[in-house]
């Protein structure tokens, strides 16, 4: 076993694909996770924008994350419906392709794209933030730990979504688990009654839209409650049960740790700012520095950074949607050996790390990019569901409809908080980088619908006409070798009409010397060949080919047949010690369409095999 299957393990039959799909405890760490750590940033988002009008600001962090969490609702709800409705997945894609239409479907698959690259960045972005802040000499390592870090979960989603999804399962639950019973600790602990600073009352002169303002920033912690509905094929059967009871199940968690944190950080008059994150100041107010609060700063460390796994189980899915669809190259829809789409994998790992490298792993550069992409994608998939329950009208089908429309009216707003709030400070990278994407959406969709006329795709071929033999052309170097006894004994076997051709170069000395050796050889093994030697004042072989090529006398719509000698190296080394001319004659030919290219290969004896005992 190689070296990368030791690391990814052993290659899948198809027939074991049911080993990778997962259940509702599984779902919850491989397509939850990007929610539930939210709270790690989501409050701490709002906070920030309160804090700017003083600490009296800090009193309506409980108000709006309350209105986060009826948002919340409504999003779980839909997205339930969703995966009724669409469970071969695709999430606002599916259901904007299907009511809404193509442009709709490439503005949401676009989104998603720009909001599933954000997640991974920011995920473990954060998650090193929160090691940094309970380890602070680790602060000038955060972009080496953030790289480690998504190598790691690369890696681990390239062995299998099941396998990452079991590999996460144990610090999922000690992170929900301990941060649940710490924010519960806080509560009732008599010790913990006294804040840590006391809050100035609410000041009645904030206007709406710094609210709004401060409500659209903490809109961060909704992202990737689409993740299920996206992911509903890598559920075990029945996947929709499975599905919806893992939302329903993140959207109750979610809730609690919203409302728990922000009650807490009002109760403790908590502020933000510095190095050290809200939620880590929250849980020092009601633990204080004990074993509990390294115990969960280690969980939730780890957990941010592998809810970067929501998108891995997510894009590869989506963009394997839009390859079978044509707008993505058709690779992003094979399956590879651990049966995982890796092509999205890789695409998905390396533009996180670079994002990551450009902001040098600091969590508040990547936020005003983020949640832009994934409330298009809710506003539209929540449009397209008030547009399906009207054309299907199942019972009930105005309750529904009304819930997604005031689900969109909410999350539309949202989005235009996002990029009118945020777009001087880093939303209009995205604002670009989604149009960058329907551009190559449409341009690959065009390229195949070319290819398919030209491949007349779908229709009955011609018949087949029997043709006389080509004319063969072989080119050989200025020497009689084994491989090019091998090439023309080869074209001899499939036409009478045989021709050799060497270029000599006309530059006297060795050169002249050597084309008396090469006329010596051919004449003492005499082939039944013709050979044509053409002379050339310039080192290049291609030039006089070609146009030897073009001379050649032909039947009407005949092809000339190159057969190109090669040795194969043995070792990748071993191949920057051969010249590898075929291979420029055959870049040179492949735009010819009255020219057949074929290849001659000899293989090189192994080494190994040869060595005397």
């Amino acid at each position: 076993m190689d070296v990368w299957h030791l690391l990814i393990g052993r290659p899948l039959k198809a027939a074991e694909a049911g080993s990778e799909e997962i259940g509702t405890s599984e779902g919850l760490a491989a397509l939850s996770l990007d929610a539930l750590t939210s709270v790690a940033y989501g409050p701490e988002a709002i906070a920030l924008v309160l804090i700017t009008v003083g600490a009296a600001g800090i009193r309506y962090l409980l108000p709006i994350s309350l209105a986060i969490i009826g948002l919340l609702a409504l999003l779980v709800l839909s997205y339930s419906q969703v995966i009724d409705a669409y469970p071969k997945g695709g999430g606002a894609y599916a259901v904007s392709k299907d009511n809404l239409g193509l442009g709709a479907s490439h503005l949401a698959a676009a989104a998603l794209i720009v909001d599933y690259i954000l997640t991974v960045s920011i995920s473990i972005a954060a998650g090193i933030g929160a090691l940094t802040s309970a380890f602070p000499a680790l602060l000038p390592w955060t972009l080496p730990l953030c790289l480690v870090l998504l190598a790691i979960v690369t890696v681990l989603n390239l062995r299998g979504v099941g396998e990452s999804a079991r590999a996460f399962l144990l610090p999922t639950m000690v992170f929900i688990v301990g941060l649940l019973a710490l924010l519960a600790w806080g509560f009732i602990h008599p010790s913990m009654s006294h804040p840590v600073h006391t809050l100035p009352p609410r000041s009645p002169h904030v206007s709406l839209f710094f609210l709004m303002k401060a409500f659209a920033a903490g809109c961060t912690a909704l992202t990737g409650v689409e993740a299920i509905a996206n992911g509903v094929p890598l559920f075990r059967e029945p996947r929709q049960k499975r599905a919806k009871r893992t939302e329903w199940l993140l959207g109750i968690l979610l809730a609690t740790m919203l409302f728990g944190i922000a009650a807490l950080t009002i109760r403790f008059g908590v502020l933000p700012g510095g190095n050290e994150t809200l939620l880590s100041r929250v849980m020092t107010a009601s633990v204080g520095r004990s074993w509990a609060y390294f115990v969960v700063s280690l969980a939730i460390t780890m957990v941010l950074g592998l809810a970067a796994n929501t998108s891995f189980g997510g894009l590869p899915v989506l963009a394997s949607l839009l390859a079978r669809d044509r707008y993505l190259p058709q690779a992003f829809a094979i399956r590879g050996d651990r049966l995982v789409f890796e092509r999205g994998i890789w695409v998905l790992a390396i533009a996180s790390g670079v994002l990551l490298v450009a902001v040098n792993g600091n969590t508040q550069a990547l936020i005003p990019m983020f949640a832009i992409g994934v409330f298009t994608g809710f506003t539209l998939s929540q449009l397209g569901m008030v547009f399906h329950w009207r054309k299907v009208r199942p019972k009930a089908w105005r309750l529904r409809a009304s819930l997604n429309l005031l689900g969109a009216m909410a999350t539309g707003v949202a989005t235009l908080l996002f990029v009118t709030t945020k777009f001087a400070a880093g939303a209009w990278v995205v604002v670009v980088a989604i149009p960058i994407l329907i551009f190559l959406f449409r341009r690959v969709k065009r390229y195949y619908e070319r290819v398919g006329r030209e491949l007349r795709v779908g229709q009955v071929p011609d018949p087949l006409t029997p043709r006389p033999t080509p004319v063969v052309i072989v080119p050989i170097a200025p020497n009689v070798t084994e491989l090019t006894r091998r090439a023309l004994d080869h074209a001899l076997s499939l036409s009478h009409d045989v021709i050799a051709v060497v270029v000599l170069f006309e530059s006297g000395g060795e050169e002249s010397e050597a084309g008396q050796r090469f006329h010596a050889l051919w004449k003492a093994w005499n082939p039944p060949v013709r050979l044509v030697v053409l002379k050339s004042q310039y080192h290049s072989v291609i030039r006089p080919l070609t146009r030897f090529i073009n001379t050649i006398e032909r039947r009407a719509n005949e092809r000339v047949l190159v057969l190109v000698p090669e040795v194969v190296p043995d070792g990748w080394g071993s191949s920057l010690l051969h010249n590898r001319i075929g291979t420029a004659i055959s870049r040179a030919l492949r735009r010819r369409t009255d020219v057949v290219i074929g290849t001659v290969p000899m293989h090189l004896a192994d080494p190994a095999k040869n060595r005397q005992p």
